[in-house]
């Protein structure tokens, strides 16, 4: 059996799956004199000009043909950034009646169980006239979207539900939502929600003035060509003529930006296919349960047929934490390698993502013929976890913290890109490797050597995307670290169940040391939704926070994140010696989550959909960054204050 590849993408994840990480605003002041964010002044955001060329055959559209500018939205019913951006685009609708028509495509996030169900309920009662009524109670309810709500919505709008139900059941529309997915992925919009506003992309529940200052933009260029002649039926047709179909490689969320190629070490016992002399290695992180994975498989294939031997790729493991059946799905692949079917059992993981459970691993292994005995002992003795723990470990050194990552000889790729993107970059590296075969270098020692020649060429660093305006942010009274007067402030947007937030715990405590005196950092909250102990974790850093002890708290439930059930929460106050009574006085009464949910509504406000997101007197830092991106921004911040380091009085 050929092995067909296929690779994940995460969003950025968590990101990045959860929201844009756009900002705006303007210039930051200290908490004392800091309107909140509802009263920020309008914001001034740059967008990207890049016009893409966004399809709306198909897909359901409300406004007129002769509207002078077409909203895109890419979304998911049960995300909740989603279902804030809703009442935005309503919002939009009513001001700008006529001129706006709203076109929306299907985006449902796997991690959110009852996003695709949704999804299909929208499009089967579309199918019966009634997609906007069932689109509005859907947002309306998205914390109700199991199959009886569905059928109760179904029926409160007056649909024919068994007509309903079985449209809901054909393979057309859910083949839709794939083709919608599949053009999300194309277009670098993985996350949601995704905008695009006569083709200019804008990322997550952002607040309205970014919509209209781009709305308004667009309408005053579609105005023009109207005046000019062209229909206004027509305009966005002509808009989409030189529209980019594709979008270009971005990292996934709380991924470090890679520019320069990384030492890939190849583990005598990794999982490969193509000669260990090839021309090219491939090296590849990658989720089974993570839903970008799917999605390369044609790429990888492609690539197989087109380079033949002078391609090698190596399979490694980043099963992510908010995948719960992702390790073991790499246990059982690793228990299947032991045993000669590694690529066979790759390919079923993959095929049979929503069923990873135990049973299941069990059922794939006994289809493949696999030594049962000696399959269960591996997966029931975790026989593969240090493996998979190293693979995981290097993976986050040499920046692949999301799904998929890449590296060509070294040189990073991120994300479930087509094979267009990898070509050039093959091309280029089975050139370099033709030279060095004829200089005399040995075929097993080429890709030692080219790795090597492509981390010691240092290529020149690209140039940087301006940076978002400036955010005024409102410090409030979140839990607060440093000194009072320090003229740097840092407020992070945080999630303790998020992996990423975590990685950059030690990051800000080499801040703090870094710049003892003139940094203090300010926590708030937004703990997603798919991680389901998230807001409780919160609930019990604020009941701590309350005895004076929310820094301690803080740091338990990150060195704890797999373990942040009630009883675990609980265990962590006795251990802090909190007023047990009141800890659970507050933990039972829910009376931090008025606080919680203002940051996180705060938070979107500013555009920290994703976890993390930090704001360094006001500037954006999206994601787990390394050191040096805050001693950056820090820098420049403290030479604006007058601040001079030691280091720099020498």
């Amino acid at each position: 059996m050929k092995p067909n590849v296929i690779v994940a993408l995460l969003v950025g994840l968590v990101l990045g799956f959860v929201g844009g990480r756009a900002a705006s605003g303007s210039k930051a002041t200290t908490p004392s004199n800091t309107p909140s964010v509802a009263q920020a002044a309008k914001p001034a955001r740059q967008v990207d000009p890049t016009v893409f060329k966004v399809p709306v055959e198909g897909a359901p559209v409300k406004g007129s043909v002769n509207a002078l500018v077409t909203l895109v939205e890419f979304s998911d019913y049960e995300c909740p950034f989603c279902s804030r951006a809703h009442d935005t685009v309503v919002k939009l609708q009513k001001d700008y009646g006529s001129k706006l028509r709203v076109v929306m495509r299907q985006n449902p996030l796997s991690f959110h169980a009852n996003a695709k169900p949704a999804a299909l309920a929208a499009l089967a009662a579309g199918e019966q006239g009634k997609y906007w009524d069932m689109h509005d109670l859907l947002f309306a309810n998205n914390k109700k979207l199991d199959a009886a709500s569905l059928e109760s919505y179904a029926k409160q709008i007056g649909l024919d539900v068994a007509k309903w139900k079985a449209d809901m059941e054909q393979s057309r529309l859910s083949d839709a939502i794939s083709k919608d997915q599949t053009l999300a992925s194309q277009l670098g919009a993985n996350g949601t929600p995704a905008f695009f506003i006569n083709g200019r992309f804008l990322s997550g529940a952002q607040p309205i003035e970014n919509f209209k200052g781009l709305i308004d933009e667009e309408l005053a260029k579609a105005e023009g060509l109207v005046k000019s002649g062209v229909a206004p039926s027509q305009v966005y047709a002509r808009i989409m003529e030189k529209g980019v179909e594709r979008a270009p490689s971005r990292p996934a969320q709380g991924q470090e930006p890679v520019a320069a190629a990384k030492k890939i070490e190849i583990p005598a016992n990794a999982p490969s296919f193509g000669p260990a002399t090839a021309k090219v290695t491939i090296v590849e992180w990658s989720d089974f349960e993570c839903p970008f994975c799917s999605r390369v498989g044609p790429t990888l294939t492609r690539i197989k047929e087109t380079y033949g031997k002078d391609v090698r790729v190596v399979f490694r493991h980043q099963p992510l934490s908010f995948h719960k059946n992702a390790k073991p799905a790499a246990m059982a692949s690793m228990a299947a390698h032991e045993q000669g079917k590694f690529w066979e059992m790759h390919d079923k993981l993959f095929a049979n993502q929503r069923a990873l459970d135990r049973a299941s691993l069990d059922k794939y292994a006994e289809e493949l013929k696999l030594d049962m005995s000696r399959f269960k002992a591996a997966m029931d003795g975790n026989k593969f976890d240090a493996q998979i723990e190293a693979d995981m470990a290097a993976g986050a050194a040499a920046g692949a913290n999301g799904t998929p990552a890449f590296f060509l000889n070294g040189r990073f790729l991120s994300g479930a890109q087509p094979f267009e993107a990898f070509k050039p970059i093959i091309d280029e590296e089975i050139a370099k490797a033709d030279k060095a075969l004829a200089a005399g270098t040995k075929a097993e020692d080429l890709y030692a050597k080219l790795n090597q020649d492509n981390v010691n060429a240092a290529p020149a660093a690209p140039a940087a995307p301006a940076e978002p305006a400036v955010q005024k942010v409102d410090v409030g009274n979140a839990p607060v670290r440093g000194a009072a007067k320090a003229p740097v402030t840092i407020v992070a947007w945080s999630d303790f169940e998020c992996p990423f937030c975590s990685r950059a715990v030690p990051t800000l405590e080499q801040v703090e040391k870094e710049y003892k005196g003139k940094v203090k950092i300010a926590f708030k909250h937004q703990p997603l939704s798919f991680h389901k102990n998230a807001k409780p974790a919160a609930m019990a850093s604020m009941a701590a926070h309350e005895q004076g002890k929310f820094w301690e708290m803080h740091d338990k439930l990150f060195a704890n994140q797999r373990a942040l059930d009630r009883e675990s929460l609980d265990k962590y106050a006795k251990e802090l010696k909190l007023d047990m009574a009141k800890f659970k006085a507050a933990m039972d009464s829910n009376k931090f989550d008025a606080h919680i949910e203002a940051d996180m509504a705060a938070g979107s406000a500013v555009g920290a959909n994703g976890t993390p997101t930090f704001f360094v007197n006001g500037r954006t830092l999206v994601g787990a960054q390394p050191f040096d991106a805050f001693k950056r921004v820090i820098d420049e911040e403290l030479k604006k204050a007058g601040v001079v380091m030691a280091a720099d009085a020498k």
